[in-house]
């Protein structure tokens, strides 16, 4: 006998993708008053534009293209009327900007390639595409500001004696950085976490416990806590040294 569809337990990853979504449509149509012809496009990317989103541990990750940029009073407003329209998806809000030239603001290297790749438009007048950039500039951008913060996190989680419950984002994060770094390090690319620890289980980086990793992508996939996972947090130290290695080789 078959389940009827209003017996199939629906994935509550995709239920909270499409409120998701529903709430970026409303907040650009709030941008459409604000900036008026001076908004050129806005697009979902992250996990909302390429697989893997989590109900529990995603951020909304969106790109706002605006002929001049952002000031920081727009900037602020924004997050704030976010807030306003949904008090859970807005503060959730991950806001990647720039104008129409990609000379200025919070648009890193990797995030250029995910929205030159995977970005979902949500309203376009024109259609800007930054230069793509290059392996070089991808590990230069890795080996700088990324590499340091989650290394010194992983330090940090490593030495912890207990897992505060408001640091479980954060942690499991930290355990599923590495598949991250390493995939992007070498192909260039910005791709889900499902693709990046399928690539360091497929092509093993030494001394990185892939194994470790997978569990952590399916504490996320589930959406359990990392509580776990948290005695294998000295494992950290060993993973840093992992990823360091792929930055002495080069």
């Amino acid at each position: 006998m078959f389940d009827s569809p209003s017996m199939v337990q629906a994935d509550p990853n995709e239920l909270a993708r499409a409120a998701a979504e529903e709430f970026a449509r409303r907040l650009v149509s709030q941008w459409s008053k604000t900036f008026g012809t001076d908004l050129i496009g806005a697009y979902l990317i992250g996990s909302m534009a390429h697989a893997g989103f989590s109900w529990c541990y995603s951020d909304l990750d969106m790109a706002l293209v605006t002929a001049t940029g952002l000031s920081p009073q727009a900037h602020e407003r924004i997050h704030r009327e976010a807030v306003m329209l949904s008090a859970e998806w807005g503060p959730k809000l991950s806001l990647f900007w720039t104008d129409r030239d990609f000379s200025i603001g919070r648009f890193p290297p990797l995030d250029r390639i995910d929205y030159l790749d995977h970005a979902i438009v949500l309203m376009e007048r024109e259609r800007t595409r930054p230069a793509r950039p290059p392996l070089t500039e991808i590990r230069q951008y890795l080996c700088a500001d990324p590499f340091a913060s989650w290394s010194s996190r992983a330090r940090s989680f490593a030495a912890a004696s207990v897992l505060d419950p408001m640091h479980r984002k954060a942690y499991l994060r930290t355990l599923l950085y590495p598949a991250r770094f390493c995939y992007s390090w070498t192909t260039g690319l910005m791709g889900s976490n499902d693709d990046a620890v399928a690539f360091v289980n497929k092509k093993p980086v030494p001394r990185l416990d892939a194994d470790l990793i997978t569990r952590a992508l399916q504490c996320r996939k589930s959406g359990g806590n990392p509580d776990g996972l948290f005695s294998a947090r000295a494992a950290l130290l060993v993973q840093i040294d992992a990823c360091a290695s792929l930055l002495a080789a080069a």
